[in-house]
Formats: structure tokens, C-alpha cells, sequence
């Protein structure tokens, strides 16, 4: 008897759900301290990812030297400077750079809406 073969979106299913089990394994491990066995579980993940050509969840931080899951705080070191975040692994010290912009009115706190504006000044 053939065996039943797999669909492409079947396969990347799978390995979505897997991925989603091993990084909570991952983040779970790395917040109770044993960062060996998280690196270990993201490695996996990671596979699993690349094997089936699939991509890592939307903000899931690591670094990419050493493949490891970043916790802020634990293992890496978050600040913002000049509309960048700035990641630094405080396990080997590679830097990662991410652009982020704010609206300029959102800096002072001022409204960037101008009905929300309006509407304030009518009522007063």
C-alpha cells in the first residue's frame, strides 16, 4: 500500500503548530533560567522552520550568532537611540539594530488627530 503523501499547506501547518510548542518550550526554559535547553529548543524550531520554508512567528526576538531566544532584561540589553532599537546579547555581545519611527506629534505628547483636536476644543 502507497503511502498517503502530504500537501504542502498540510506540511506547513504541522510545522507551524510544532514551531508554536517548541518556542513556548523555548520561552519557558529561558525565563526559568536554563538558557542551554531554550537555545536548544529554538535550534529545533528553527529547523523545523527551515526545512519546511517556514518562517519564524512575527516578533519572536533572537540573536543570530549564537541562537538564542533574547529576553530583555535576562540576556540581552534593550535601548532606543535616534528612532532605533538596539538589541545587545549579553551572551556574545553581537548588536542587532531595528529601525522604528514615531509620529512627530506622539513625541510630545500632543494629539496627532485632528478631529480628536477639534472635537476637545468645541467642548470647552
Amino acid at each position: 500500500m502507497a503511502k498517503r503523501r502530504i500537501s504542502n499547506r498540510e506540511m506547513r501547518d504541522i510545522a507551524e503548530n510544532r514551531m508554536s510548542v517548541l518556542l513556548s518550550m523555548a520561552r519557558t526554559e529561558g525565563m526559568s533560567g536554563n538558557m542551554e535547553r531554550s537555545r536548544r529548543y529554538f535550534q529545533l524550531a528553527r529547523a523545523v522552520g527551515m526545512r519546511t520554508n517556514t518562517a519564524l512567528p512575527e516578533g519572536t526576538l533572537y540573536c543570530r550568532k549564537c541562537s538564542s531566544l533574547l529576553f530583555p532584561g535576562r540576556n540581552c540589553r534593550v535601548r532606543l537611540r535616534q528612532g532605533k532599537i538596539i538589541y545587545h546579547c549579553l551572551d556574545c555581545d553581537e548588536i542587532r539594530r531595528r529601525p522604528y519611527d514615531r509620529a512627530k506629534g506622539e513625541r510630545n505628547g500632543e494629539e496627532t488627530d485632528k478631529e480628536g483636536a477639534e472635537g476637545q476644543r468645541q467642548r470647552a
